[in-house]
Protein backbone atom coordinates (compact mmCIF):
# COMPACT_ATOMS: atom_id res chain seq x y z
CA UNK A 1 0.00 0.00 0.00
CA UNK A 2 0.93 3.36 -0.33
CA UNK A 3 1.27 6.17 1.81
CA UNK A 4 -2.66 7.64 0.77
CA UNK A 5 -4.22 4.63 0.73
CA UNK A 6 -2.94 3.87 4.22
CA UNK A 7 -3.88 7.36 5.33
CA UNK A 8 -7.18 6.86 3.62
CA UNK A 9 -7.85 3.84 5.57
CA UNK A 10 -6.75 4.82 8.70
CA UNK A 11 -9.18 7.97 8.40
CA UNK A 12 -12.59 5.69 7.36
CA UNK A 13 -11.26 3.35 10.35
CA UNK A 14 -11.41 5.95 12.70
CA UNK A 15 -14.13 8.30 11.59
CA UNK A 16 -16.25 4.89 10.97
CA UNK A 17 -15.78 3.02 13.39
CA UNK A 18 -17.94 5.09 15.51
CA UNK A 19 -20.24 7.22 13.46
CA UNK A 20 -22.58 4.56 12.49
CA UNK A 21 -22.29 3.97 9.06
CA UNK A 22 -20.35 0.86 9.70
CA UNK A 23 -16.34 1.00 9.13
CA UNK A 24 -16.04 -2.59 8.24
CA UNK A 25 -18.78 -1.43 5.29
CA UNK A 26 -16.75 1.49 4.37
CA UNK A 27 -13.50 -0.47 4.50
CA UNK A 28 -14.82 -3.18 2.28
CA UNK A 29 -15.62 -0.14 -0.07
CA UNK A 30 -12.23 1.28 0.11
CA UNK A 31 -10.55 -2.10 -0.48
CA UNK A 32 -12.81 -2.61 -3.47
CA UNK A 33 -11.58 0.36 -4.96
CA UNK A 34 -7.89 0.12 -3.92
CA UNK A 35 -7.69 -3.11 -5.90
CA UNK A 36 -7.91 -5.24 -2.71
CA UNK A 37 -4.74 -3.99 -2.02
CA UNK A 38 -5.24 -3.81 2.10
CA UNK A 39 -5.20 -6.88 3.64
CA UNK A 40 -7.40 -7.82 6.99
CA UNK A 41 -4.24 -7.74 8.98
CA UNK A 42 -3.78 -4.05 8.42
CA UNK A 43 -7.34 -3.16 9.16
CA UNK A 44 -7.20 -5.10 12.46
CA UNK A 45 -3.84 -3.94 13.48
CA UNK A 46 -5.43 0.00 12.71
CA UNK A 47 -8.13 -0.93 15.34
CA UNK A 48 -5.53 -0.09 17.83
CA UNK A 49 -5.64 3.78 17.17
CA UNK A 50 -9.21 3.51 17.68
CA UNK A 51 -9.42 1.22 20.56
CA UNK A 52 -6.85 4.24 22.10
CA UNK A 53 -9.16 6.74 21.14
CA UNK A 54 -11.71 5.52 23.66
CA UNK A 55 -9.82 5.47 26.26
CA UNK A 56 -8.87 8.79 25.63
CA UNK A 57 -12.02 10.04 25.30
CA UNK A 58 -13.58 7.62 28.24
CA UNK A 59 -10.77 8.44 30.54
CA UNK A 60 -12.67 9.38 34.01
CA UNK A 61 -15.74 7.00 33.10
CA UNK A 62 -13.15 3.67 32.58
CA UNK A 63 -11.74 5.13 36.09
CA UNK A 64 -14.99 5.49 37.99
CA UNK A 65 -15.77 1.72 36.95
CA UNK A 66 -12.32 0.64 37.97
CA UNK A 67 -12.77 2.35 41.46
CA UNK A 68 -16.41 0.82 41.68
CA UNK A 69 -14.88 -2.47 40.96
CA UNK A 70 -11.76 -2.74 43.27
CA UNK A 71 -12.79 -0.19 45.76
CA UNK A 72 -16.44 0.25 46.28
CA UNK A 73 -16.80 -3.18 45.66
CA UNK A 74 -19.81 -2.79 42.87
CA UNK A 75 -19.63 -4.49 39.93
CA UNK A 76 -22.65 -4.19 38.17
CA UNK A 77 -21.85 -1.85 35.27
CA UNK A 78 -18.69 -3.73 34.62
CA UNK A 79 -20.73 -7.06 34.76
CA UNK A 80 -22.92 -5.48 32.13
CA UNK A 81 -20.24 -4.43 30.12
CA UNK A 82 -19.31 -8.57 30.26
CA UNK A 83 -22.48 -9.80 29.76
CA UNK A 84 -22.74 -7.43 26.67
CA UNK A 85 -19.38 -8.29 24.85
CA UNK A 86 -19.43 -11.91 25.51
CA UNK A 87 -21.87 -12.65 22.42
CA UNK A 88 -19.52 -10.92 19.76
CA UNK A 89 -16.32 -12.24 21.50
CA UNK A 90 -17.37 -15.86 21.99
CA UNK A 91 -18.91 -16.02 17.78
CA UNK A 92 -15.75 -13.45 16.59
CA UNK A 93 -13.26 -15.50 18.40
CA UNK A 94 -14.61 -18.89 17.43
CA UNK A 95 -15.18 -17.90 13.28
CA UNK A 96 -12.32 -15.33 13.10
CA UNK A 97 -10.73 -17.23 10.13
CA UNK A 98 -14.31 -17.53 8.19
CA UNK A 99 -14.53 -14.25 8.76
CA UNK A 100 -11.84 -13.35 7.56
CA UNK A 101 -10.88 -15.45 4.63
CA UNK A 102 -14.90 -15.58 3.59
CA UNK A 103 -16.30 -14.15 0.46
CA UNK A 104 -19.32 -13.26 1.97
CA UNK A 105 -17.99 -10.56 4.71
CA UNK A 106 -16.01 -9.07 2.10
CA UNK A 107 -18.86 -8.51 -0.39
CA UNK A 108 -20.08 -5.45 -1.70
CA UNK A 109 -23.76 -6.76 -2.15
CA UNK A 110 -23.86 -7.83 1.63
CA UNK A 111 -22.61 -3.95 2.69
CA UNK A 112 -25.14 -3.05 0.21
CA UNK A 113 -28.45 -4.37 1.76
CA UNK A 114 -26.82 -3.78 5.21
CA UNK A 115 -26.18 -0.21 4.61
CA UNK A 116 -29.90 -0.39 3.91
CA UNK A 117 -31.38 -2.45 6.48
CA UNK A 118 -29.85 -0.50 9.19
CA UNK A 119 -30.03 2.69 7.62
CA UNK A 120 -34.08 2.31 7.56
CA UNK A 121 -33.88 1.32 10.93
CA UNK A 122 -32.44 4.65 12.26
CA UNK A 123 -34.99 6.31 10.26
CA UNK A 124 -37.76 5.16 12.24
CA UNK A 125 -36.33 4.34 15.33
CA UNK A 126 -38.05 6.90 17.39
CA UNK A 127 -41.02 5.33 16.34
CA UNK A 128 -40.33 2.07 17.80
CA UNK A 129 -41.81 0.68 21.28
CA UNK A 130 -39.02 1.07 23.59
CA UNK A 131 -38.90 -0.61 27.51
CA UNK A 132 -39.50 1.25 30.39
CA UNK A 133 -36.58 4.17 30.59
CA UNK A 134 -33.54 2.99 32.29
CA UNK A 135 -31.89 5.66 34.79
CA UNK A 136 -28.54 4.56 34.99
CA UNK A 137 -26.21 1.91 32.98
CA UNK A 138 -25.38 0.42 36.77
CA UNK A 139 -29.34 -0.37 36.56
CA UNK A 140 -29.48 -1.73 32.86
CA UNK A 141 -31.10 -4.88 33.55
CA UNK A 142 -28.91 -7.78 32.57
CA UNK A 143 -31.33 -9.30 29.85
CA UNK A 144 -31.54 -6.05 28.39
CA UNK A 145 -27.75 -6.53 28.04
CA UNK A 146 -27.65 -9.67 26.84
CA UNK A 147 -29.98 -8.08 23.98
CA UNK A 148 -27.28 -5.15 23.44
CA UNK A 149 -24.31 -8.14 23.02
CA UNK A 150 -26.65 -9.70 20.32
CA UNK A 151 -26.82 -6.53 18.26
CA UNK A 152 -23.15 -6.26 18.55
CA UNK A 153 -22.87 -9.91 17.52
CA UNK A 154 -24.97 -8.60 14.30
CA UNK A 155 -22.65 -6.39 13.29
CA UNK A 156 -19.83 -8.74 12.78
CA UNK A 157 -21.62 -8.98 9.59
CA UNK A 158 -20.18 -5.43 7.38
CA UNK A 159 -22.14 -3.14 6.83
CA UNK A 160 -24.21 -3.35 9.79
CA UNK A 161 -22.17 -1.12 11.98
CA UNK A 162 -21.25 -2.51 15.29
CA UNK A 163 -21.83 1.10 16.94
CA UNK A 164 -25.33 1.63 15.05
CA UNK A 165 -26.37 -2.35 15.59
CA UNK A 166 -26.05 -1.04 19.81
CA UNK A 167 -27.06 1.97 19.77
CA UNK A 168 -30.59 1.10 18.04
CA UNK A 169 -30.38 -1.56 20.58
CA UNK A 170 -29.75 0.28 23.92
CA UNK A 171 -32.55 2.67 22.63
CA UNK A 172 -34.85 0.31 22.40
CA UNK A 173 -33.74 -1.29 25.98
CA UNK A 174 -34.29 2.59 27.31
CA UNK A 175 -31.44 4.65 27.47
CA UNK A 176 -31.34 7.95 25.52
CA UNK A 177 -29.14 8.25 21.81
CA UNK A 178 -26.36 9.39 24.49
CA UNK A 179 -26.47 6.92 27.41
CA UNK A 180 -27.01 4.34 24.28
CA UNK A 181 -23.84 5.25 22.58
CA UNK A 182 -21.63 5.73 25.30
CA UNK A 183 -22.90 2.00 26.77
CA UNK A 184 -22.42 0.83 23.47
CA UNK A 185 -18.50 2.46 23.56
CA UNK A 186 -17.94 0.92 26.72
CA UNK A 187 -19.50 -2.34 25.80
CA UNK A 188 -17.01 -2.29 22.61
CA UNK A 189 -13.39 -2.03 25.01
CA UNK A 190 -13.45 -5.62 25.89
CA UNK A 191 -13.78 -6.71 22.22
CA UNK A 192 -11.23 -4.58 20.70
CA UNK A 193 -8.86 -5.03 23.89
CA UNK A 194 -9.52 -8.93 22.77
CA UNK A 195 -8.52 -8.33 19.39
CA UNK A 196 -5.31 -6.10 19.87
CA UNK A 197 -4.71 -9.59 22.06
CA UNK A 198 -4.62 -11.91 19.56
CA UNK A 199 -3.24 -9.77 16.94
CA UNK A 200 -0.37 -9.15 19.04
CA UNK A 201 0.04 -13.15 19.69
CA UNK A 202 -0.60 -14.69 16.29
CA UNK A 203 0.43 -12.33 13.97
CA UNK A 204 3.55 -10.32 15.45
CA UNK A 205 5.72 -10.86 12.63
CA UNK A 206 2.95 -8.66 10.29
CA UNK A 207 3.71 -6.28 12.71
CA UNK A 208 7.43 -5.78 12.92
CA UNK A 209 7.51 -6.10 9.03
CA UNK A 210 5.14 -3.36 8.32
CA UNK A 211 5.62 -1.42 11.47
CA UNK A 212 5.77 1.79 9.49
CA UNK A 213 2.78 1.98 7.97
CA UNK A 214 1.10 0.50 10.88
CA UNK A 215 2.11 3.71 13.21
CA UNK A 216 1.10 5.79 10.30
CA UNK A 217 -2.62 3.99 9.92
CA UNK A 218 -2.65 3.93 13.58
CA UNK A 219 -2.10 7.78 14.34
CA UNK A 220 -4.90 8.48 11.53
CA UNK A 221 -7.08 6.03 13.18
CA UNK A 222 -6.50 7.69 16.91
CA UNK A 223 -6.78 11.67 15.62
CA UNK A 224 -9.99 10.91 13.62
CA UNK A 225 -11.31 8.82 15.98
CA UNK A 226 -10.62 11.10 19.11
CA UNK A 227 -13.16 13.39 16.56
CA UNK A 228 -15.49 11.62 15.76
CA UNK A 229 -16.35 9.89 19.06
CA UNK A 230 -16.43 13.27 20.51
CA UNK A 231 -18.74 14.81 17.79
CA UNK A 232 -21.17 12.19 17.63
CA UNK A 233 -21.64 12.42 21.92
CA UNK A 234 -22.38 16.08 21.50
CA UNK A 235 -24.80 15.50 18.45
CA UNK A 236 -26.50 12.64 20.10
CA UNK A 237 -27.28 14.61 23.13
CA UNK A 238 -29.72 16.60 21.04
CA UNK A 239 -30.50 14.59 17.65
CA UNK A 240 -31.15 10.89 17.00
CA UNK A 241 -29.65 8.85 14.66
CA UNK A 242 -31.95 9.38 11.86
CA UNK A 243 -29.56 11.57 9.76
CA UNK A 244 -27.28 8.61 9.68
CA UNK A 245 -29.85 6.33 8.64
CA UNK A 246 -30.71 8.23 5.53
CA UNK A 247 -26.75 8.70 4.50
CA UNK A 248 -26.69 5.05 4.80
CA UNK A 249 -29.93 4.67 2.62
CA UNK A 250 -28.54 7.05 -0.07
CA UNK A 251 -24.84 5.33 0.18
CA UNK A 252 -26.62 1.82 -0.41
CA UNK A 253 -28.88 2.92 -3.56
CA UNK A 254 -25.71 4.64 -5.22
CA UNK A 255 -23.67 1.72 -4.45
CA UNK A 256 -26.35 -0.86 -5.31
CA UNK A 257 -26.43 1.41 -8.40
CA UNK A 258 -22.63 0.87 -9.20
CA UNK A 259 -23.23 -2.52 -8.96
CA UNK A 260 -26.30 -2.89 -11.41
CA UNK A 261 -24.01 -0.99 -14.06
CA UNK A 262 -20.82 -2.80 -13.79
Amino acid sequence: MNIVEIIVLGLIQGLTEFIPISSSGHLVIAQNFFSGSADHLFLEFINIGTMLALFVYFRNRIWSIIVDVFVKRNIRLALNIVITAVPAGIVGLLLADFIGSSAFFGSMYVVVVTLFVVGVLMVVLERLPKASKVRSMEELPKRRAFVIGLAQMVALIPGVSRSGSTIIAGRLAGFSAAEAAEYSFLASLPIMMGVTLKVFVSDYAYLSDHLGMLIVGNIVAFASGLLAVGFLMKYLSRHGLAVFGWYRIALAFVLGLILLLQ
